[in-house]
């Protein structure tokens, strides 16, 4: 497990008059959750921020060096960070610490790799889970998960109890959930429309009504 640092100020103001200053300055307001102890408002540089955001989206470890009276690091994991919809400039960022010698739920992400025999044959592969929920510990937990899809034909499908994970990862989501399928894929085949004034013809084994009588 890799952890990239970043620097981190205390910060002493809060509420959104401090927390747009902080902004204009190129800081994002963020703060640090800590197992059994207080959180502490921190401010964190925007653009180192997204640096680390660009290198790796998923499940990213993050060495805080806290700046203060004293200096702290601390390891933590981003559980949410907000983002302004418009701008998509960074808003908020929560950490939550992280400690090595306890386990951690989170989700890691599914890549699936191979084209399946079935999509060859004219199925499509249909993804129906994208990453999977575990617990483990830091040391323990992978960037992602492969899973070989080559092998599936049309009507073939992958469950979770199917995934193979590394040693000392407990799976959490429930065994029978899909993950993928091969699907038939049904094509329409569009009828020709009849001329405009051409009359139907009978049906088969059918005359045709004979016309009535004019006066």
């Amino acid at each position: 497990m890799e952890a990239t640092e970043l620097k981190a100020c205390i910060r002493k103001e809060s509420g959104k008059g401090p927390a747009r200053r902080f902004r204009q300055e190129g800081l994002i307001p963020a703060v640090f959750y800590g197992r059994g102890e207080e959180a502490i408002h921190l401010s964190v540089n925007a653009a180192d921020l997204l640096k680390i955001i660009k290198t790796k989206k998923e499940n990213i470890f993050i060495k805080l060096l806290i700046e203060g009276e004293k200096r702290k690091e601390r390891l933590s994991l981003i559980k949410e960070l907000q983002i302004e919809p418009v701008s998509r400039r960074f808003q908020h960022a929560d950490f939550y610490e992280i400690r090595m010698d306890h386990k951690l739920t989170i989700d890691i992400p599914l890549h699936f790799s191979g084209i399946p025999i079935g999509v060859q044959n004219g199925g499509e592969l249909q993804h129906l889970k994208r990453d999977l929920k575990v617990s483990c510990l830091p040391s323990a937990l992978p960037e992602f998960i492969d899973i070989d899809v080559s092998g599936l034909d049309i009507g073939n499908s992958i469950k979770v109890q199917d995934i193979k994970v590394p040693e000392g990862i407990e799976v959490l989501d429930p065994g029978d959930v899909g993950v993928a399928i091969v699907a038939f894929v049904k094509v329409s085949v569009p009828q020709p429309e009849a001329a405009e004034g051409e009359a139907e013809a009978p049906a088969e084994g059918k005359e045709a009504a004979p016309e009535e009588a004019k006066d």
